[in-house]
């Protein structure tokens, strides 16, 4: 499955399952929006080219929020300068990972966590991982692509089935709401209800 195709599914999924989550999706980035301080894979590009991010916030995919290409270019500059403060590009063990890799593209945010694309030459090149604010990198639970990950989304809303221990229900408000564990009843005393299966 393409990127293109995993946002064409998960965008039906969410206009006929949840409605108030799919109105927040960003339309298709630009030629204009494109144009930023920062090399992007084709994989993340093709990603905007169907959603350039999100209007408001929203629960819509397990971990972090997908960003707009601005986004993603202010979220790396943000670490990188970080980083530079705090001696954050070298590894400190027995962390395997650093705080930050110039390498690293934050494709999506989960309030300050980052959601990477792992450009580093090698094997691994193109995993997603996720960079802690205010921890260092971790590709312990990674996907080895964009492409991947967004499948395994649409793949859990289609049969119920958890995304790294994510589980996909809907509010009363017809709201997608990615939650731990495959029994959760509310969320801020609302109910949830799993997902229907396909």
């Amino acid at each position: 499955m393409s990127i293109t195709a995993a946002w064409s599914r998960l965008d039906a999924w969410l206009a006929q399952h949840a409605p108030a989550t799919y109105a927040v999706l960003a339309p298709p980035a630009t030629d204009a929006d494109l144009r930023i301080d920062l090399e992007l894979p084709p994989e993340l590009t093709e990603s905007l080219r169907c959603h350039n991010g999100v209007t408001a916030w929203a629960n819509l995919l397990p971990e972090a929020l997908p960003s707009s290409a601005a986004q993603i270019a202010e979220n790396w500059q943000l670490r990188m300068d970080l980083a530079a403060d705090v001696d954050g590009f070298a590894v400190h063990p027995p962390e395997p990972e650093p705080y930050w890799h110039p390498a690293w593209i934050p494709w999506a945010d989960g309030d300050g966590d980052l959601q990477v694309i792992d450009l580093r030459p090698g094997p691994t090149h193109g995993r997603l991982g996720m960079a802690a604010h205010d921890g260092t990198g971790d590709f312990t639970a990674s996907w080895p692509d964009l492409t991947s990950y967004l499948s395994e989304v649409v793949h859990s809303l289609h049969h119920g089935t958890g995304v790294n221990g994510w589980y996909p229900y809907l509010t009363t408000h017809q709201e997608l709401w990615w939650d731990r564990g495959p029994d959760q009843q509310t969320v801020n005393d609302e109910p949830l209800v799993r997902v229907p299966r396909d």
